[in-house]
């Protein structure tokens, strides 16, 4: 069994450290105590992660002229890459 650290626990599920301490506490996610530390093993990540949905998002990108298009392109590929990784749905795009 894989036991997680709060650190890449909370990276993984999305949420921040103290968010993951506060529900680990209240008994929200299941964790061992180590010491003062608390790890969360792999299956509880799954379980979790299983049942989290995608947030919807709409990604906007200007720039100041015309000439510039080609940065706007790179822009809207570079935010549509960053809400992929991050487990954002892009529904709409706005230039």
């Amino acid at each position: 069994m894989r036991l997680y650290r709060t650190g890449k626990a909370s990276q993984l599920l999305g949420i921040s450290k103290p968010t993951l301490i506060r529900k680990i506490k209240s008994g929200e996610i299941k964790a061992y105590r180590v010491g003062k530390e608390y790890r969360i093993p792999e299956s509880e990540i799954k379980r979790l992660l299983e049942g989290k949905t995608l947030d919807k998002v709409v990604i906007y990108a200007r720039v100041s002229s015309r000439d510039q298009k080609e940065d706007l392109e790179r822009q809207v590929e570079y935010l549509k890459n960053y809400c992929s990784s991050k487990g954002y749905q892009v529904v709409k795009i706005l230039t």
